[in-house]
């Protein structure tokens, strides 16, 4: 073969090749919404399911706060990231529409927030979290501040002006923490999480109680950045679907991520988050 053939035959190699096989790191992150440790645990097995399923070396990234995981996509930093509702609205207004959701859990299509209060508490009802202190999560979480405060203004009580304090504790468990110790009268976290702590023994789950739940709304999902190579969206989007809790080499995945499947998902799923964060005053 002559080096003109040989060269046009690399070219043409080279062109058929998936595009991504340029890249050799996947940059994963995740919104903060549970203690760095407990993110990195969760991560680990599916971080090694999706180096085997693209072939790349996988790397997670942990973040100190919501914006930055917004920020690092936006940036092209990220190359996907774990978001709620909410996250991934304010980045799919960051990048101008650029940030794709992907995958979403069966049960992020009907998530739900419950509020508690201390196991001893007095109160009965969500009326009487009137004059009290209270604690919601990340001011940027979708269950732990932005729906709750929604649900909770279409019942009358605004928190700005109805309850007697407000704090973010930073993290769903770190509510429950919050609550337990006495240092808000009330709180609200995600579904997920509460039970998580109570199936977990957590010592703060055990002194504290459910008073109500919210609603169901669309939740988390997993997005990936502006730009990113479709061939390695559609891998990482067939990885994600292929996974099954009935596969013993899937069990651990699903178990961590309290998922039963992962399902398909777009952004117009999220546009009542968008909505509701309008109505919340928490975007324009």
């Amino acid at each position: 073969m002559t080096f003109l053939r040989r060269l046009l035959a690399s070219a043409l190699l080279l062109a058929a090749a998936p595009a991504f096989a340029q890249t050799t790191v996947l940059r994963v992150s995740a919104i903060p919404d549970e203690a760095p440790t407990e993110l990195q645990r969760k991560f680990k097995p599916l971080g090694d399911y999706l180096h085997k399923a693209t072939g790349l070396e996988v790397q997670f990234t942990p973040v100190t706060d919501y914006a930055a995981v917004v920020e690092g996509l936006a940036h092209q930093k990220i190359d996907m990231a774990w978001l709620g509702g909410f996250t991934f609205v304010q980045a799919r207004l960051r990048t101008q529409g650029g940030a794709v959701p992907i995958v979403q859990r069966a049960e992020d299509e009907k998530f739900t927030s419950r509020f508690i209060v201390p196991a001893a508490s007095p109160i009965q009802s969500l009326s009487e979290l009137k004059g009290r202190t209270f604690a919601f999560g990340s001011p940027s979480s979708t269950s732990g501040h932005l729906m709750p405060r929604f649900f909770l203004l279409k019942d009358g009580i605004d928190p700005d002006k109805d309850f007697k304090a407000v704090a973010f504790s930073g993290a769903h468990d770190a509510t429950v923490a919050f609550v337990a110790s006495g240092r808000a009268d009330a709180g609200v976290l995600n579904a997920s999480v509460m039970d998580k702590l109570v199936e977990g023994g957590n010592p703060n789950a055990a002194k504290v109680r459910v008073l109500a739940t919210t609603p169901p709304y669309v939740d988390y999902n997993w997005t990936v950045r502006p730009g990113l190579d479709p061939a390695l969206t559609k891998k990482l989007t067939e990885a994600f679907l292929k996974l099954d809790p009935a596969n013993p080499e899937h069990k651990e995945i699903m178990a961590l991520q309290r998922a039963s499947k992962f399902v398909p998902t777009q952004a117009s799923n999220y546009d009542g988050i968008e909505q509701a964060a309008k109505a919340a005053g928490l975007i324009k």
